[in-house]
């Protein structure tokens, strides 16, 4: 077959194709027109492709013809049917994905921790290059604890979960560059094991341990799986697969997107902890398992539905109609 001769024949009929597929409002005889313009046009494109192949004709007539179809078919989605898609199905099976990759963060942000918080406080050299005695052992005494009470509760809860939402979405968004999410990870853990260190050079590593856990057990946890969506994100434009680099970063970053919102909401659970739970004068087993309490459901959500989710074929992605039709590859 001759493309450039079905073009030419077959221009006004694609022609008006379009014009109806952008019209805002269509008559009855219009609809009628359109739905006969659509079959004929799908009948071109089926012929243009078994003769040639893809070329610059067929995929101008995927164009028109995908206009059409959603002019036909494509009334939005009430947004409350998509709220339970999202959070029984994308996040979990978002969630689920990175797993593993979470668990080597999480392993490896202990190990850089402890390292740091012995290596410093096991220098009394190093301990003084942190600061003078008297501000240190301030630190330590007074700082430290008053940091989780100087402030209004709802005031301060809301401070650290801005501030940690922020990091967490700074992690996937930026996580392309394969740095950022390191930087930030390690930055965190070296500031968390200077902190330890001080506090166990003033035979206070109890307090450290006590005052971390209630919201940092979530928290921690949070910006783990962030990091380990950034990582993923950038190990999809390392190593696409048999996908061009394009369309593996785009499904990964789609997917792995859900993450950051879903964090939004498990950050601000922590913040609630941090500022409401830590500074009450409770037992501390109380408050030890609050926080343990929030990471299992937590976990039990990650692990458990997003198990449940990806088999049932969910990666976090859009469906294909909101995504559009994949190319087809090999492998």
């Amino acid at each position: 077959m001759d493309l450039d001769a079905l073009t030419a024949a077959r221009r006004e009929e694609w022609a008006r194709l379009d014009a109806l597929s952008r019209t805002r409002q269509l008559s009855g005889p219009e609809v009628d027109e359109l739905v006969t313009r659509y079959r004929a046009a799908s009948a071109d494109l089926a012929d243009a492709k078994t003769s040639a192949g893809r070329s610059v004709q067929s995929d101008h007539i995927s164009t028109m013809l995908a206009r059409a179809r959603l002019r036909l078919t494509g009334a939005p989605d009430n947004v409350m049917r998509q709220i339970p898609r999202f959070f029984v199905l994308q996040l979990p099976a978002a969630l689920y994905r990175v797993r593993w990759t979470t668990l080597a963060i999480a392993v490896g942000f202990v190990i850089v921790v402890t390292t740091v918080a012995l290596w410093v406080s096991g220098d009394p050299a190093l301990v003084a290059s942190l600061g003078s005695r008297a501000q240190l052992e301030d630190y330590a005494e007074n700082r430290f604890t008053d940091y989780y009470s100087e402030n209004p509760a709802a005031v301060f809860a809301g401070t650290v979960w801005t501030n940690n939402a922020w990091i967490a979405a700074q992690c996937v968004l930026f996580g392309i560059t394969g740095i950022w999410p390191l930087m930030v990870l390690v930055q965190n853990a070296v500031g968390v094991g200077t902190a330890a260190a001080v506090l166990t050079a003033f035979d206070r590593a109890d307090v450290f341990v006590l005052f971390i856990l209630p919201h940092g057990l979530l928290e921690l946890t949070s910006i783990f799986v962030a990091g380990a969506a950034g990582l993923q994100i950038f190990w999809a434009w390392v190593a696409p697969g048999p996908r061009s680099r394009g369309a593996a970063l785009a499904a990964a970053g789609r997917s792995l997107a859900t993450i950051a919102i879903g964090l939004v909401i498990a950050l601000g659970v922590s913040g609630l902890i941090e500022g409401f739970v830590t500074r009450q004068p409770w037992p501390w087993p109380v408050k030890i398992g609050i926080g343990a309490f929030a990471l299992a459901l937590f976990l039990l959500y990650m692990l458990m539905l997003g198990r449940r989710a990806a088999r049932q074929g969910e990666t976090g992605d859009l469906t294909e109609f909101e995504a559009g039709t994949p190319t087809l590859v090999a492998g």
